[in-house]
């Protein structure tokens, strides 16, 4: 059965924002660290790696219009102090005083942190008949594999 935000129940449009939330900070988190990482990346690689951290980021921010946009659609709050994302996120930050190698593991190990984590709420909107946030969730979750696979390869170099 599919479902639209109106006719989901009221503890399975609380799930739902629980774990768009849980994305929203992640993806929160994600973009600063990405941002931060373009501003003080150095080194032989100083040129790729600039371009695809802001890649990142720039994809990320929009996301994260995108995740609380749905979180209001289904009638739920979109958390937006920092410190709430800080919490409640897997991903961790990072101060930028790392070399480019630790940067690019970082930002790949968090990647597929977002990616399971958006695995995660698809599967709790599949199992509510949200087919729309599956789909938000399915498609994110596909952007950060892929962050995932070319931040690996600059690591197999």
């Amino acid at each position: 059965m599919q479902n639209t935000a109106k006719q989901l129940e009221p503890s399975a449009l609380e799930a739902i924002a629980e774990g768009l939330n849980q994305c929203l900070a992640e993806t929160v988190v994600e973009t600063m660290k990405a941002q931060n990482y373009h501003w003080n990346v150095t080194g032989m690689g100083f040129g790729p790696l600039h371009a695809l951290f802001q890649q990142m980021y720039e994809d990320h921010f929009e996301a994260q219009d995108e995740i609380a946009e749905r979180i209001k659609a289904i009638d739920g709050h979109a958390v937006g102090k920092l410190s709430d994302h800080l919490a409640r996120s897997e991903v961790t930050e990072c101060d930028g005083t790392v070399d480019a190698k630790t940067m690019i593991a970082n930002l790949q190990a968090d990647q597929e942190t977002l990616a399971g984590t958006l695995y995660a709420l698809g599967e709790v909107a599949a199992s509510h008949g949200d087919k729309l946030t599956e789909d938000l969730a399915n498609t994110r979750g596909l952007v950060h594999e892929k962050f995932a696979w070319i931040l690996r390869a600059h690591l197999k170099g």
